[in-house]
């Protein structure tokens, strides 16, 4: 009986592993499946309108509470999931054998993270935030404040909520149509860690805003105020993982996403907050729905030719080309763009070129090799803001001409030919003087 059990759960594993392995695809970006840590449960139904929104765009939401004790993002080797969300922002310890190290190791791996904090936020949630490159404020009590642009309310007096619209002006990150209505933001600030290059402001607190317990008088200067206060940032990892954060759950809720807005100052109301089409284009960046590219057929030939050669020489004409295509939610298109470039390199690039493309995804561009031999490598390195980015190589010799190619007669050598013929007939002068000169 027990060895019949245990054929059993091999088999199943077996037959477990490529569904595990093939949860993500190249192929199809965003057929993923994504875990979401909640606080509570009632999260979900708060929270529906955002949680919906993933699942009509094709996601797969496991909902869990963030200390359940089964918690496990990976098994057999494998990951079970290509996405985190984080709805947990008073969690002290993950449950199961998910912790700090197990959520950084999930980024690491090229996964995607989505962390909301709020003015209970832990320290672990803090810890995972300043891993990822942004700073939350340390004072537990403090909250953002913004005396002048704060959304007007009959029940919010201490202007702690907040009519955001400094936006990061990208629309691989936010989308084309641009956002009208300001969003709603109460929660805490954040800033971004200097020595970190890759995390992006992406909406601003206006300069008159603060971080200070609301309900107290200010002892001392705020540690964080304007707008080096970030209410959401986001990270794009040199593997191509994306990760989201902000100090705000609510942010998220339905409530929020339905609620009027008026910004006070202006004196036009929105019907509706800019909150759901801002969270909803921002995660389709995250989940890289957009702004996710891939290269492919890097093809070089001699000029005229159409094989690839094993070997250049130098001064030879050649083509190089590269296909270049993004994601758009549903399939491949052509990319278009005029700054991708490439190297021939060699320690350093003896040829920058820039590429011209034909508007079908092709780039293009010829070139000479240049009078220097070794091992060069072709070299594609693209990085432009809310994409993923290209690092593309390939390694060809260069040798120099044989003592065969060569020009019978070169012109910068005359003056030396002239030199030798003038030292031969000067040596004949020389002899028939010296022999014959009586």
């Amino acid at each position: 009986m027990g060895r019949n059990n245990f054929s059993i759960l091999t088999v199943l594993s077996v037959t477990l592993l490529p569904i595990l392995s093939l949860s993500f695809s190249t192929d199809s970006p965003t057929d993923r499946r994504l875990l979401v840590l909640l606080d509570d449960l009632s999260l979900k139904s708060s929270h529906s309108i955002f949680f919906n929104s993933l699942k009509s765009r094709g996601f797969d939401l496991d909902f869990k509470l963030a200390d359940d004790p089964k918690l496990a993002v990976q098994r057999y080797g494998q990951y079970l999931y290509d996405g985190l969300i984080l709805f947990s922002p008073s969690i002290e310890r993950f449950g199961g054998a998910l912790d700090l190290a197990a959520v950084l190791d999930f980024v690491d791996s090229g996964h995607d993270l989505i962390i909301a904090a709020d003015s209970s936020s832990s320290d672990l949630i803090k810890s995972l935030a300043t891993e990822c490159g942004v700073d939350f404020d340390e004072d537990p009590s403090a909250l953002v404040i913004d005396h002048k642009s704060y959304a007007i309310s009959e029940t919010e007096g201490d202007h702690t909520l907040i009519a955001a619209d400094d936006y990061i002006e990208s629309d691989v990150l936010l989308g084309k149509k641009k956002i009208e209505a300001p969003v709603l933001f109460k929660g805490i600030a954040h800033s971004l860690n200097a020595a970190n290059t890759l995390v992006l402001k992406v909406l601003s607190a206006s300069p008159l805003a603060y971080s200070a317990n609301p309900s107290s008088k200010l002892s001392s200067p705020p540690s964080v105020t304007g707008s080096s206060i970030s209410l959401v940032s986001v990270v794009q990892a040199r593997n191509n993982a994306r990760i989201m954060i902000t100090g705000s759950l609510d942010m998220f809720s339905n409530r929020f996403f339905r609620s009027s807005v008026q910004k006070a100052g202006s004196p036009r109301k929105y019907d509706k907050s800019g909150n759901e089409q801002f969270v909803t284009e921002l995660s389709k960046w995250v989940f890289h729905v957009r702004g996710h590219l891939k290269a492919v057929n890097l093809r070089h030939n001699k000029a005229g030719e159409t094989d690839e050669p094993a070997m250049y020489r130098i001064k030879d004409d050649l083509d190089f080309s590269v296909e270049i295509y993004e994601w758009s939610g549903k399939s491949w298109e052509p990319y278009v763009a005029n700054d991708v470039q490439v190297q021939l390199y060699m320690m350093s690039p003896y040829v920058l070129k820039t590429l011209s493309n034909d508007k079908k995804g092709l780039y293009h561009t010829s070139f000479k090799v240049p009078d220097v031999y070794g091992v060069f490598q072709f070299k594609v390195e693209y990085h432009r803001l809310g994409y993923t980015s290209l690092s593309l190589s390939k390694q060809i010799p260069v040798r120099p001409f044989r003592h065969n190619e060569y020009e019978r007669f070169i012109t910068a050598a005359f003056p030396y030919y002239g030199a030798s013929f003038t030292m031969m007939a000067g040596f004949f002068i020389f002899s028939f003087v010296y022999l014959y000169h009586k």
